[in-house]
């Protein structure tokens, strides 16, 4: 790999080398590094079109690395992942998508992610996006999410999209089973003419589900963001949505809360909040001889921690 390639790595997988465990990375539309271990299998798809990850029942203290990277400009692409994850297991998956574009033409990623959770499974996932470049050609990822829990299984969700990704449009579906639990984190930072949407959906279906979804957001300039949160309450559940946004220039920030109760014993809360920064919290930073940027810099970095 190029200089290029190896810092898109860093930004999106946090890899400075080849990670242990198993592991797939995608460079360009190509397969660029594969490793399986003894409980992890990857395997291709026939019709080329994206990869199954095996992990087998009772897998613990291992991970698995699929971070996918665009250097070509023009490059467009639809990958499709399915995760099966074993009974007991309890695992760390590491995604992302990195795209550097010094072209005209736009790059394109769209990762269709499908997960099956056994019985008590547990897994840490976490997607990060990121885009580099100084050509007129967009960075733009469509990550679709699609999640199935059984009995006792639980997901912990990191997604964080914080650079230079110009266009995105992101839906999760989330689908629990009885004692299933899921906790989504969200980060976002949009910026100049950036668009950015997310539509997440949790079916509470199984007697003693949950879902915590937490959004944190910074938009500036003329950026646009969109939140889409649902929660249906198909059974005895409980779930709460969360939304805080920090609102800059002339950027526009939409929450759009669903809550759904279909069963008597659904407990169900929506919290939204979009602000600007205060301006006692600015002045407390110059006090310590920041200037007014970097105290707004700081500011919202804590904010997106």
């Amino acid at each position: 790999m190029d200089q290029i390639q190896k810092t898109l790595l860093e930004e999106v997988a946090d890899l400075h080398g080849v990670p242990e465990g198993a592991y797939n990375i995608r460079s360009n539309g190509q397969l660029a590094g594969r490793n399986t271990t003894a409980n992890i299998d990857i395997i291709s798809k026939e019709d080329g079109t994206g990869i199954d990850v095996r992990i087998k029942p009772g897998t613990v203290h291992e991970s698995v690395h699929i971070p996918v990277i665009l250097s070509e400009s023009g490059l467009n692409e639809v990958v499709y992942n399915d995760f099966y994850i074993g009974e007991g297991a309890d695992v760390v998956i590491i995604a992302g998508c990195g795209i550097h574009n010094c072209g005209n033409q736009d790059s394109e990623h769209d990762g269709i992610h499908r997960f099956y959770l056994e019985k008590n499974a547990k897994v840490r996932y976490v997607e990060k996006h990121y885009g580099e470049g100084d050509g007129n050609g967009k960075r733009i990822l469509n990550p679709v999410t699609e999640v199935n829990m059984a009995e006792g299984s639980y997901m912990e969700m990191e997604m964080v999209q914080i650079k230079g990704v110009d266009s995105t449009d992101r839906k999760t579906v989330m689908n629990l089973e009885a004692g299933a639990k899921v906790v989504i984190k969200e980060r976002l930072l949009t910026h100049g003419n950036q668009t950015a949407v997310s539509e997440i959906t949790a079916n509470l279906n199984g007697e003693g589900s949950g879902a915590n979804i937490i959004s944190r957001s910074v938009a500036k300039d003329r950026s646009f963001q969109k939140f889409v949160s649902r929660l249906i309450g198909n059974a005895p559940c409980n779930g709460h949505s969360e939304c805080d946004a920090i609102i800059m220039g002339d950027a526009k920030i939409q929450a759009v809360p669903e809550v759904r109760a279909d069963n008597v014993d659904a407990a169900l809360i929506h919290e939204a909040a979009i602000g600007k920064i205060a301006g006692d919290q600015i002045i407390k930073l110059m006090t310590l001889g920041m200037t007014e940027e970097e105290a707004e810099a700081q500011i919202v970095n804590g904010f997106l921690k």
